[in-house]
């Protein structure tokens, strides 16, 4: 007999705040930081490393808050917990800036070639 799937926790816009804000204050954890750092040096800016080795990184210290939260453990709480942050964004101006804040921890900057620095025509 197969269990009951567990059920999905629900928040309060004010308590998404609570726990949005604890993830962004765990990333900040000198223990977290280098963490991320390290994993980044070994991605090189190459993006398909980036998904390998900063993203399972940024998963787990998400995942070490949002459990007190009733969160599951693993890569699918993370998820749900972003489409709950997501669905407040819309709702909550201090949550969507807390969201952009979380992805910037996550994303590495962009870096774009100059302007001009293509192929010169000739």
């Amino acid at each position: 007999m197969a269990s009951a799937p567990a059920q999905q926790p629900t928040l309060t816009v004010e308590q998404a705040r609570v726990v949005l804000s604890e993830v962004i204050q765990a990333f900040s954890v000198p223990e977290n930081v280098a963490r991320m750092e390290e994993a980044r040096e070994s991605a090189c800016n190459d993006m398909g490393k980036m998904l390998q080795l900063v993203l399972p990184v940024a998963t787990q210290i998400q995942q070490e808050v949002i459990k007190a939260y009733g969160f599951n453990n693993e890569g699918e709480g993370v998820l749900k917990f972003a489409r709950l942050v997501k669905m407040y964004e819309t709702q909550d101006p201090e949550i969507a800036a807390m969201s952009v804040k979380l992805k910037s921890l996550l994303l590495p900057p962009l870096s774009t070639p100059p302007i001009g620095s293509g192929i010169p025509s000739s």
